[in-house]
């Protein structure tokens, strides 16, 4: 497949471009994040695969782009976008939203009988069976920022900055109604393996929680913990691309 023709695509972000590399990895973000917080992450996998980080839209280089504020809107559109990026094996990697959004952009794929990857990842994400009871998109705007700056995984300089506050505020208020309005069917499963990966010390997506993936798979599941919290991979990058790279080698 040519690479030019998607390239510029603007749900992806090809830090290391490989169109030689055997494999290719798609990594989806968590709520307030962006293409650019995996960077680390996708020049640590560049010798083993091609990696694409997805920008969902509304934020930096698609900031005058219409938000989206649902995980399965979010993953019909991704699903169309991925097809093209097929020719090789592929594995899906979600942390925190991005773990719903991988599993239901995996569920579209096997709806329509389109090959799609052949593990998916899911790191510090509860089941999608499970509710959410939390509602920190109908917070104002001053509590929204607190609670996303608890939390992390969003630059505190960027919540700071008055001018730059009003411009991400509108895709942070729609990550978190997206997720924090997802839940699947308890029978929602998908046919491919899931390694799930929880941080032992996280509070927002329990060990407990994030081992209920196991109902969701009718393939092989295995769960892994490494200490830390919700962003334990902020952390434990070597751990995580070790886990990763171990998949995409074999």
């Amino acid at each position: 497949m040519p690479s030019s023709a998607v390239v510029e695509n603007p749900w992806f972000r090809r830090f290391n471009p490989s169109d030689s590399a055997p494999a290719r990895i798609v990594i989806f973000p968590h709520a307030g994040g962006s293409a650019s917080y995996y960077l680390e992450f996708a020049n640590a996998l560049a010798p083993y695969a091609d990696v694409l980080a997805v920008q969902y839209p509304g934020r930096q280089n698609r900031i005058g782009e219409p938000t989206i504020d649902s995980v399965t809107g979010l993953a019909e559109q991704l699903a169309r976008e991925l097809r093209g990026w097929a020719d090789r094996p592929l594995t899906f990697f979600g942390h925190s939203m991005g773990a719903a959004v991988a599993f239901e952009t995996v569920r579209r794929f096997e709806r329509d009988g389109v090959k799609g990857p052949d593990r998916l990842f899911v790191s510090a994400g509860r089941a999608p069976s499970l509710p959410r009871t939390t509602t920190v998109h109908q917070l104002p705007d001053d509590e929204l920022l607190a609670e996303i700056s608890a939390l992390g995984g969003t630059d505190d300089r960027i919540l700071d900055m008055p001018g730059l506050r009003e411009l991400i505020l509108p895709s942070l208020r729609a990550d978190y109604t997206a997720v924090e309005t997802y839940c699947s069917s308890p029978d929602a499963t998908v046919s491919l393996p899931i390694t799930a990966m929880a941080g032992e010390a996280d509070t927002h997506a329990t060990v407990d929680q994030v081992g209920q993936w196991e109902r969701h798979t009718t393939g092989a599941f295995d769960l892994r913990v490494f200490p830390g919290g919700h962003f334990y991979l902020a952390d434990r990058t070597g751990a995580v691309v070790e886990l990763l790279t171990a998949h995409l080698r074999g």
